[in-house]
């Protein structure tokens, strides 16, 4: 949490920032990274607060307020815990003086799990505010607790921490520290230092069973509402409940400082950029140009995972940030595309960024066919104007081949 990770160096290092969407590519015909299957068969919520100032960062707009590509910075977060099935809600709490804000931006992102719920003056007052609020209807077995202005949380990371919390109580994300602390005497000389592999960074998310966490605030003193800000020490202190810690990822970096407000929208740019999923509607031929295309990309450090089609299991692909390749071999390359692009619209997917979808035709002759008809290139291109009315991109190729 904040405390701790004021220890760690405001410098760049290998850890800080880190980009999210970057993974070793795959053979061609399949994917190592289909979207993660976790079965969590107990109800879990989420509470994140928003109710910062963002003094820090040197900005009249609290940084979770800040927009990036026409979006604010809490969005992303929203959305990051939207598209995990098994998490039924997420409470925002936010400053009093931002609760119609913030509302308007459920509203404009349509955000369907989120309740607003106004804030305390303190950091753990808040917290609690969104506890007794995810509680006040079907009390959750577990509440996460994450901060609104980290982004880059994934779904199998948060099935760790729900998990273990369940198990244990409490759980929580912790990182090595980056630089080494150290305490001065009240004259600003030097004290001691501490070693260290020792220590860790105390980071998010957090997770606890709901009695637990509950428990712990109704337990807690005036002073932990006024300074405290470590909700896995209440835990330990008011419930005796011990905190499974366990290792994050590096993309669990916190949006601070200024430059980390700039570092945050590269990243989820070049994530944009960098990956995309191929569509072969189970064509041989089509799986063979994807594996070309995997080939490809791997000198460019690109994702590029490989799916028949966006059917059961795949359907997972709907809610990543990718682009899409539709590879099309038959007389219905339009049906294909149309029936992706209303996917991708159901999906909410366009309304947050836009999307890039290429249409891959692979054709033995120089005419296309669609129904046995003819189809002049007027016909992709009013597909494509149709397309950028609802922000997705569409980009039409033809591949010929010969035998």
């Amino acid at each position: 949490m904040e405390d701790h990770h004021k220890m760690q160096s405001d410098s760049c290092d290998p850890d800080r920032p880190t980009h999210p969407g970057t993974f070793p590519t795959c053979e061609a015909g399949r994917s190592d990274h289909q979207p993660a299957e976790r079965s969590v068969d107990f109800p879990v919520s989420v509470v994140l607060p928003a109710g910062g100032t963002g003094e820090r960062t040197g900005l009249q707009t609290p940084k979770q307020f800040c927009l990036f590509m026409g979006r604010p910075l809490i969005s992303y977060t929203i959305q990051a815990f939207e598209r995990v099935s098994w998490i039924q809600t997420i409470v925002v709490v936010v400053a009093k003086e931002h609760m119609d804000l913030m509302t308007d931006i459920v509203q404009q992102f349509q955000h369907t799990k989120v309740r607003v719920v106004p804030g305390g003056s303190t950091r753990h007052r808040s917290i609690y505010n969104g506890v007794l609020a995810v509680g006040e209807e079907e009390r959750p077995k577990v509440v996460l607790i994450h901060d609104a202005v980290r982004p880059f949380v994934e779904e199998e990371f948060l099935y760790k921490i729900a998990m273990a919390a369940k198990q244990q109580g409490a759980a929580g994300a912790i990182r090595p520290l980056v630089s080494t602390v150290i305490a001065t005497t009240s004259e600003g000389y030097l004290d001691h230092s501490l070693e260290r592999a020792k220590y860790r960074a105390s980071e998010m998310p957090q997770g606890f069973t709901y009695d637990v966490i509950y428990q712990a605030y109704q337990k807690c003193s005036e002073s932990d509402f006024e300074f405290g800000t470590e909700c896995l020490h209440l835990a330990l202190q008011y419930c005796g409940t011990n905190a499974k810690l366990i290792q994050g990822p590096p993309t669990l970096w916190k949006v601070t400082y200024k430059r980390d407000l700039a570092a945050a929208e590269s990243i989820i740019k070049d994530t944009l950029s960098r990956s995309a999923c191929v569509i072969t509607g189970g064509s041989a031929q089509a799986v063979t140009l994807a594996g070309a295309l995997q080939k490809a990309v791997g000198a460019l450090n690109m994702e590029l995972a490989v799916i028949p089609d966006l059917t059961g299991e795949n359907g997972g692909y709907l809610l990543k940030d990718w682009n899409f390749i539709q590879v099309s071999v038959n007389r219905s390359c339009l049906s294909e595309v149309e029936a992706l692009l209303t996917d991708l619209e159901a999906a909410k997917q366009a309304l947050l960024h836009p999307l890039v979808v290429i249409l891959v035709l692979l054709s033995g002759s120089d005419e296309l066919s669609v129904s046995g008809r003819a189809v002049e290139p007027e016909a992709i291109m009013d597909l494509a104007s149709a397309a950028k009315l609802r922000n997705i991109l569409l980009y039409g190729i033809q591949l010929h081949q010969s035998k």
